[in-house]
């Protein structure tokens, strides 16, 4: 997908950002590697690239790449103000190019994405610029991109649309006796007929005693009459994920078993959902979702986390966890997804994305709206 003309202005302004907080540190410069990172400065994210950005000459700025950007539509296309340098070679590293431009401008110190780099990459680029002081950006750009912009929010809205559409068609085809393999290739090829860069992640099917499994690997299991099944799968549009998990049952009344552990999911779930506000603690909303289940008994084989920031990642902060630090803001966008599994008979998983608004502004926006009412399909 293109990028509207206006859209450059926005990674100009980011990379504006990103270059007070560098000068405010006393880096000379700082050598962006992580993908994700780089798009949301660049607009872009070429495999194999690195972004070196000059603190005080905005027009220095350059994005180095092993191929030129926009060989593949969902890269994105990049700011037209933001010079390009291809590299020669094709095992030249775009994170060492980087480092050696900078030593050869005579700025340091230079600021690198450690928890990004390997050890060996890191030596590498002290190797190819002696001398060039190298220090850690930390998380710089994760904090820039913990609160979205309503463009972005815009992308994820559409990234739910076309998940809710995909989910939706499967849901009226005949499911029994297909295979959990076949249902998640056929979700995600229905993913990219109605518009995805691609699917956000591995789509899963659980049925029978894999359903409410959490990243279940589908299976040649086929689905069989009774069965809980569970689906989860999220799309990609313009470099923005969203989410969404679901829970039915095949071809049959539900039995009263299945209908109290959905019924207690669901639970779960909303009560996640209506604690999500400005200033919230993360943890108190993981202990909202969290007490449902364990008041009722449900201790063993929750998930570790209740839910988690979307974005340019699959899994971004916050984390929505029993030991999170921090607070939720405006525009932050996560997921909600608890679940109860028990072993050998299935479970239920309930996930939806949600975007972090303040209640004169509507509470929490919903942006995957398949219901979430326990269909017999």
């Amino acid at each position: 997908m293109s990028e509207a003309p206006h859209a450059y202005d926005v990674y100009q302004a980011r990379r504006q950002r990103l270059r007070e907080r560098c000068a405010a540190a006393g880096d000379a410069a700082a050598v962006v590697s992580r993908p994700a990172n780089i798009r949301y400065l660049t607009g872009t994210a070429p495999e194999r690239a690195a972004l070196l950005l000059t603190t005080h000459d905005p027009g220095a700025d350059v994005l180095l790449c092993a191929v030129r950007p926009g060989a593949r539509p969902e890269e994105g296309r990049a700011d037209e103000a933001l010079r390009l340098e291809l590299l020669d070679g094709p095992g030249a590293d775009p994170a060492v190019a980087a480092a050696t431009l900078a030593l050869r401008r005579g700025g340091r110190p230079v600021a690198v994405e450690e928890h990004d780099l390997t050890v060996a990459r890191h030596r590498a680029m002290a190797s190819a610029a002696p001398g060039l002081a190298l220090t850690d950006l930390g998380g710089a750009v994760e904090q820039l991109r913990y609160v979205k912009d309503e463009d972005e929010i815009s992308c994820l809205r559409i990234a739910a649309e076309i998940t809710d559409q995909a989910l939706g068609e499967l849901l009226e085809s005949i499911l029994v006796g297909r295979t959990e393999r076949h249902l998640a290739l056929e979700l995600e090829r229905r993913l990219i007929d109605h518009g995805a860069d691609g699917p956000a992640f591995a789509s899963s099917v659980g049925t029978g005693p894999n359903a409410g499994l959490a990243r279940h690997q589908p299976t040649d299991r086929r689905v069989e009459e009774g069965d809980f099944l569970t689906v989860s799968l999220g799309a990609v549009y313009r470099g923005y994920r969203c989410a969404i998990g679901r829970t039915f049952v095949i071809g049959t009344t539900p039995a009263d078993w299945q209908v109290e552990l959905y019924d207690l999911v669901f639970a779960a779930q909303r009560a996640g959902r209506e604690a999500l506000a400005p200033g919230a603690a993360c943890r108190d909303v993981d202990r909202a979702a969290r007490q449902v289940l364990t008041g009722a008994g449900y201790t063993e084989g929750l998930a570790p986390v209740t839910g988690h920031g979307v974005g340019l990642e699959n899994v971004e902060d916050p984390q929505i966890a029993p030991a999170a630090m921090g607070k939720l803001d405006a525009r932050v966008p996560v997921t909600v997804e608890p679940g109860v599994h028990l072993p050998g008979r299935g479970g239920v998983r309930i996930d939806d994305t949600l975007v972090v608004r303040p209640g004169a502004d509507g509470g929490p926006e919903l942006l995957t709206i398949t219901t979430k009412e326990l269909l017999a399909l």
